[in-house]
C-alpha cells in the first residue's frame, strides 16, 4: 500500500488513537503512517468481540449448569481461546482442558489459581467465581 492511501476512517475501535502501518512511497522506499482505523477492520473487530462475549455467555450456562469449572468462564470472557490462554500461561492445553472439569478444577492448588488470576489480570477470588448475570 502506498504512503497516501492509508485508510484515515476514524475507527471507533481505535478509540480516538492511532495505528501505526507501513506503507511505501512512491521512491518504494518503506515509511511509518499513521492511519486513525479502516472500517473493514473496525467491522472485524466488532464481529470477534462479539462471537468471544457469545461464547462467554454460553460458557457462563455451563458453569452454572455445573458442567464446566469458573476457569473456563473466565477463559471467553478475557477474549482468549484454549491454545491463547496455553501459550500466555505456560500450561499444556490438556492440563487446561481438566481445570475446565469442575472436580480438578476444585482441587487446584493456590500457586496454580495464582497464575491463572494473573493471565487474567484479576484477584483470586474472583477466577473462583462468575457473574449473576
Amino acid at each position: 500500500m502506498r504512503s497516501d492511501q492509508v485508510p484515515q476512517d476514524n475507527s471507533s475501535s481505535y478509540a480516538g488513537h492511532k495505528k501505526l502501518l507501513y506503507a511505501q512511497t512512491e521512491a518504494g522506499e518503506y515509511v511509518g503512517v499513521k492511519s486513525s482505523g479502516w472500517e473493514v477492520e473496525a467491522a472485524a473487530t466488532c464481529a470477534a468481540v462479539e462471537e468471544f462475549e457469545q461464547l462467554a455467555r454460553a460458557a457462563l450456562a455451563e458453569v452454572k449448569a455445573g458442567t464446566r469449572s469458573p476457569l473456563y468462564y473466565h477463559m471467553y470472557a478475557s477474549r482468549m481461546d484454549l491454545p491463547l490462554l496455553a501459550q500466555v500461561s505456560g500450561i499444556w492445553r490438556w492440563r487446561i482442558n481438566r481445570h475446565f472439569q469442575p472436580k480438578h478444577f476444585a482441587r487446584l492448588s493456590p500457586a496454580l489459581l495464582d497464575r491463572y488470576a494473573e493471565v487474567f489480570d484479576i484477584p483470586r477470588a474472583q477466577l473462583l467465581t462468575t457473574p449473576d448475570a
